[in-house]
């Protein structure tokens, strides 16, 4: 009776990985750095329009990096994907893929953008030095929510990076971009 349940605990487990790595997989069709700029500068200001702390955060960025799109599903074993730009005194200068991994309690699928804000010149070097940015390792990234918003100013401005999410659509239980790997793509 153990090695049925086990079988079947292994045979539910790689079921639900191929569903949630399906489900994004089919989302992750390469754009062209067209699209991804056409995306970009759309996903900017649907931030700035919910968010006007984002606009005045991003006249202090040193560089911008955009993922107009990430699509995340999950059953027990979840991932998700999305490519981006970066932006460099208004110009799109590198592309980039957001992919993370994930396992535990977790149903559902959902749709996001996020932005992060790269504010020193460390924070820039380390993106393009790095084979893959960890998000949670190297330049510190504040995730900002509504209420650190509205508290950031010139003075309290003292981490590398600062990130916000948005436009999120689906139904998902848990929402992070920690452990979040960021990597250069050609386009």
């Amino acid at each position: 009776m153990t090695n049925i349940r086990s079988v079947l605990q292994k045979f539910i487990l790689v079921t639900a990985a191929a569903f949630a790595f399906g489900a994004v997989g089919n989302q992750a069709v390469a754009a062209t750095a067209e699209d991804l700029n056409k995306d970009a500068a759309q996903a900017l200001q649907t931030l700035y329009k919910t968010n006007p702390e984002a606009e005045s955060l991003s006249k202090k960025a040193k560089a911008i990096l955009i993922f107009p799109k990430i699509v995340k599903a999950g059953l027990v074993f979840g991932g998700s994907y999305g490519e981006g730009v970066l932006s460099k005194n208004s110009q799109y200068v590198n592309y980039y893929n957001s992919v993370s991994a994930s396992w535990g309690w977790q149903a559902g699928a959902e749709s996001y953008g996020y932005v992060v804000f790269l504010m020193s010149n460390k924070a820039i070097k380390y993106l393009d030095d790095s084979k893959g940015w960890e998000i949670g390792v190297g330049p510190t990234v504040v995730v900002v929510n509504e209420g650190i918003a509205k508290n950031l100013s010139t003075s309290t401005l003292k981490n590398d990076a600062y990130a916000f999410i948005f436009d999120q659509q689906g139904l998902m239980a848990s929402l992070s971009i920690e452990g979040t790997k960021i990597t250069r793509i050609k386009r």
